[in-house]
């Protein structure tokens, strides 16, 4: 099956990138904008098991499948947003981010951010683990892969129903040998990463972080994705030009929450430590939630099938490749207005209008915008069929 050169070059990008720029001087401007727009290309491209998902949801199956093999494997779990949560989100990130705010004004820095850091550590072994997993898949003897470790366990607990729910919990485990020892590794790398926080291992846990969440989340519909950009667009011009706050918590909070890139890998004489100039992760993954949403989009249009799913298919990609070249010039603009003022920017100012506007105008072209806005990998209401179903008794005398 022949590979898609971009994504296996993207692929390697990441890899080089995060190894380079430990020994070799990479100008941070470059780093980023190629860093970023390669992890952008391999998430979204990621993404595209979530048509195959999305088709098992609405009972399709794979074709030789009759719906009575034990052996399919399941499709990753995901989450698609809904409208009330897109409009919600914005309200939920500043009461998140005034909270960092006052806990860092109030209290140790130091028991925050050890406290914030144990948190992401946990989160980013599951994310390591599955990003890793399949590499180790390739790489070790099919056994790794075939040989699968199956356990249900049954913890009773006596906590109130309402608060821990029915009584034993069940947890159940079905794993791989190459899950395990992805597990283990992650483990052992976060318990590394905690005792020295190292900004290229702060990376690791950052690339794994956007690679897992572009690929596993869904924002339903162009309409709702609109909803959502435009909602942190203004949520980032008030708490960067309106407050110190974002500066603030961005400052001293000590987590893979963001991307960082050396300026110089010379030492600064009186701190001892290299200058970093950063990257919030949220200023590459809502808009790589919308590029996703976009390439699944254009595999809509090109009737790309839904079984099996190849991220190395190839088929037109108007809306991805416009809105990925638009982001990467509004990064680009980010950039240039935060070095020319040496100040810092809301990365959202620009990159929201870019994604909006470029997708919009790829669909006028097109004449599209209607199939655009029509488009949805919303799940159907369980309860619209039992509205059809339970109809009311004097309405099925009148018929």
């Amino acid at each position: 099956m022949a590979k898609n050169p971009l994504l296996v070059l993207s692929s390697a990008l990441i890899v080089g990138l995060w190894a380079g720029a430990q020994v070799v001087h990479i100008p941070y401007v470059i780093n980023l904008l190629a860093l970023v727009t390669a992890i952008l290309y391999v998430a979204c491209h990621s993404s595209l098991i979530l048509r195959e998902e999305q088709a098992l949801s609405r009972g399709e199956l794979p074709p030789g499948d009759d719906g009575t093999s034990s052996e399919r494997i399941s499709a990753p779990p995901s989450e698609t947003l809904r409208k009330e949560d897109a409009m919600q989100f914005p309200l939920l990130g500043s009461a998140s981010l005034f909270s960092l705010y006052m806990a860092f004004k109030y209290f140790d820095r130091n028991v925050v951010n050890m406290i914030i850091s144990v948190y992401f550590g946990l989160v980013g072994c599951a994310a390591l683990t599955v990003t890793f997993s399949p590499i180790l898949g390739t790489m070790l003897p099919k056994v790794f892969t075939s040989k699968r470790l199956q356990k249900e366990i049954k913890i009773n607990h006596f906590l109130p129903q309402f608060i821990g729910g029915e009584s034993p919990w069940v947890v159940g485990i079905d794993a791989s040998l190459a899950d395990v020892l992805a597990f283990v590794a992650s483990v052992a790398f976060s318990v590394v990463y905690l005792k020295s926080k190292h900004w290229a291992l702060n990376n690791v846990l950052g690339i794994a972080f956007c690679l897992q969440g572009i690929e596993r989340f869904s924002l339903g519909t162009y309409k709702i994705g609109a909803i959502l950009l435009v909602g942190l667009f203004f949520y980032d011009i008030f708490w960067v030009f309106g407050t110190d706050v974002m500066v603030t918590v961005a400052k001293n909070l000590d987590g893979p929450i963001k991307i960082l890139f050396p300026r110089s890998l010379v030492p600064n004489a009186e701190t001892g430590k290299i200058e970093l100039s950063l990257l919030g992760l949220g200023d590459i993954v809502i808009p790589g939630f919308f590029l996703a949403l976009l390439l699944r989009f254009d595999a809509h249009n090109a009737n790309l099938p839904y079984f099996p799913t190849d991220c190395h298919a190839s088929f037109p990609k108007p809306y991805f490749h416009s809105a990925l070249l638009a982001y990467v010039a509004g990064l680009a603009t980010t950039l240039f207005v935060m070095i020319q003022f040496n100040a810092a920017q809301p990365a959202l100012l620009y990159l929201v209008p870019a994604c909006l506007i470029s997708s919009l105008l790829c669909a006028v072209v097109r004449g599209e915008l209607k199939e655009l806005f029509a488009y949805s990998e919303e799940e159907e209401e369980e309860e619209t069929a039992d509205v059809d179903v339970k109809k009311d008794p004097a309405a099925k005398k009148a018929d």
